[in-house]
C-alpha cells in the first residue's frame, strides 16, 4: 500500500513539473505582451509587469493587418478541418473492418507520408498549383492543408472506428437497419468524439502551420497570421518584441477557447451509453 502512494505521489510530481513545463512559456508570453518598453530592456525582467500597458496590442494593430490575417486563418483553418474530416472518415471506417491488403498499404502510405520533409514537396506543389491558378488562393493553401492533415487524422480515425464494437452494428442489422442506416445512427454517434479531436487536430494544425503560407500567399491581404506575425521581426533579425508578444499572445486565444468548448467532447466516452441503451 505505502508503495502504491509513492508511485501515484511520484506520478502527480512529474504531471505537475510537466505541466508547469509547458505553461511557462505562455505564462511569459502573457506577461510580456503587457509590459511597456522600458520594462522590456530591463536587466532584470519580472514576471508581473510593474506598470502594465496595451500599448503593444494597439501598437500591433497599427502596424500589420492582424484581423484580416485572423480571418484568413481561420477560413483556411475551418476549411481544411471539414474537408479532411469528410473524407477521412469513410475511409477510416473501410480500413478498420476490412482489413485486406488494400487496408494495409492504405495504412503504409499513412506513415510513410509522415517520413517526407517539407522542402522535398514544396517546388512539385508549389508547380501543379501554379498549373492549376491556385498560388496566392486560400483555396490553394486550403486543398494543401487538406492533404497534409489527412494522413494522421486517417491514421486517428481507424482506431477510433476500431474501438466501436463491431456486435453493435450487427445488432442493429437483427434489428432490420439497413447498412446506411447502421452507419448513420449507430456508427457515427459513436464515433463523435473521435471526429471532434481529429476535427480540432487538423484545425490547430493548420491555424499555425507557417511554411505552406509563407511560399504559397504572396500579398498581406491573403496571408495568415502565422505569416503576418514574422512581419515582427526586422530584416537584421531583431524583434519588436512587445508588439509581437501581443500579436501572438492574440493567436493563441481560438486554439484555447475551441479546445475549451470540446473537451468535454473528447475525454467523454459515449460507447458506456450506447451498450447500455
Amino acid at each position: 500500500m505505502r508503495t502504491r502512494k509513492s508511485t501515484r505521489a511520484a506520478q502527480y510530481v512529474a504531471l505537475a513539473a510537466y505541466l508547469v513545463f509547458l505553461a511557462f512559456p505562455f505564462a511569459w508570453l502573457i506577461s510580456t505582451a503587457f509590459k511597456p518598453a522600458k520594462e522590456l530592456g530591463s536587466l532584470h525582467p519580472t514576471w508581473i509587469p510593474e506598470n502594465p500597458t496595451l500599448q503593444n496590442f494597439r501598437q500591433a494593430f497599427d502596424e500589420q493587418p492582424l484581423l484580416q490575417a485572423a480571418a484568413n486563418s481561420l477560413i483556411v483553418a475551418v476549411g481544411a478541418a471539414l474537408i479532411a474530416v469528410v473524407i477521412a472518415t469513410p475511409m477510416a471506417y473501410v480500413m478498420a473492418r476490412h482489413r485486406n491488403r488494400l487496408a494495409k498499404a492504405a495504412t503504409g502510405w499513412v506513415v510513410i507520408s509522415q517520413a517526407f520533409p517539407f522542402v522535398l514537396i514544396i517546388i512539385p506543389l508549389f508547380l501543379i498549383l501554379k498549373n492549376l491558378h491556385l498560388i496566392n488562393s486560400l483555396l490553394g493553401l486550403i486543398l494543401v492543408y487538406v492533404v497534409w492533415a489527412l494522413p494522421f487524422a486517417l491514421w486517428m480515425l481507424v482506431g477510433y472506428v476500431r474501438a466501436v464494437p463491431p456486435e453493435l452494428e450487427e445488432a442493429a442489422a437483427v434489428d432490420g437497419a439497413g447498412k446506411l442506416r447502421t452507419l448513420v445512427s449507430v456508427t457515427a454517434p459513436l464515433l463523435a468524439p473521435g471526429i471532434v479531436a481529429t476535427s480540432m487536430f487538423a484545425f490547430i494544425t493548420a491555424w499555425n502551420e507557417f511554411f505552406f503560407a509563407l511560399v504559397l500567399l504572396k500579398t498581406p491581404e491573403k496571408q495568415t497570421l502565422p505569416v503576418i506575425l514574422n512581419r515582427f521581426i526586422g530584416t537584421e533579425g531583431v524583434a519588436d518584441l512587445g508588439p509581437l508578444a501581443a500579436a501572438a499572445f492574440l493567436a493563441t486565444i481560438p486554439s484555447l477557447v475551441i479546445f475549451a468548448l470540446i473537451q468535454k467532447r473528447i475525454t467523454g466516452g459515449m460507447l458506456a451509453g450506447a451498450v447500455k441503451h
